[in-house]
C-alpha cells in the first residue's frame, strides 16, 4: 500500500553518527526541476553511470537540504548549508551512500514498484496450474538390417 503524507513537511534524515540533514519532501517538482538542472544537463554523454548519479544527488541535495547539525569546517566551526558546501558533503563517501539510500532510492523504490506486478490473490493468477505437459521422447524404434 502506498501511504501519503499529506503534510509534506521537511524531515530530518541521519547520515551518520551526530551528522543530520533536515531534506524538503522528495516531490515530482523537486525530482523534475533536479533533472533539467543545468549541472546534470552538463553531464557529457560519454560519462559513466557513477558520475552521472553524483551530479544528479549533488544537484538534488542542493535543492532538498534545508538546514543541517553535526557539519563544519577544517577548523572545526560549525558551517551552515551553501551550495559548495553541499557538494562537499556528498564527496565523502558514506555521507553520499546515506543519502542515497535514506532519500533518493525512496523515490527510486516506488518508481520500481509499478514497473512489476505480483500475482493476483483474487485475480486471473490465483490458484494457476501449470497446464503445459512435458514433451515425450520420441518412440524408439527397433532397427531392420
Amino acid at each position: 500500500m502506498l501511504t501519503l503524507d499529506l503534510t509534506n513537511a521537511p524531515r530530518w534524515h541521519d547520515l551518520a553518527p551526530r551528522v543530520r540533514v533536515q531534506l524538503r519532501p522528495l516531490t515530482t517538482a523537486l525530482m523534475v526541476a533536479t533533472r533539467s538542472d543545468p549541472a546534470v544537463e552538463a553531464v557529457p554523454e560519454e560519462a559513466s553511470d557513477e558520475e552521472r548519479a553524483v551530479a544528479f544527488a549533488k544537484a538534488l541535495a542542493r535543492r532538498a537540504v534545508l538546514a543541517w547539525e553535526g557539519i563544519g569546517d577544517a577548523d572545526g566551526n560549525l558551517i551552515d548549508p551553501s551550495p559548495e558546501a553541499i557538494d562537499a558533503l556528498l564527496d565523502v563517501w558514506p555521507i553520499f551512500e546515506a543519502f542515497q539510500l535514506t532519500y533518493v532510492s525512496k523515490g527510486l523504490l516506488l518508481e520500481q514498484e509499478k514497473n512489476a506486478s505480483a500475482l493476483s490473490p483474487n485475480g486471473p493468477s490465483a490458484g494457476a496450474s501449470d497446464t503445459a505437459k512435458p514433451a515425450r521422447k520420441p518412440a524408439r524404434t527397433a532397427r531392420r538390417g
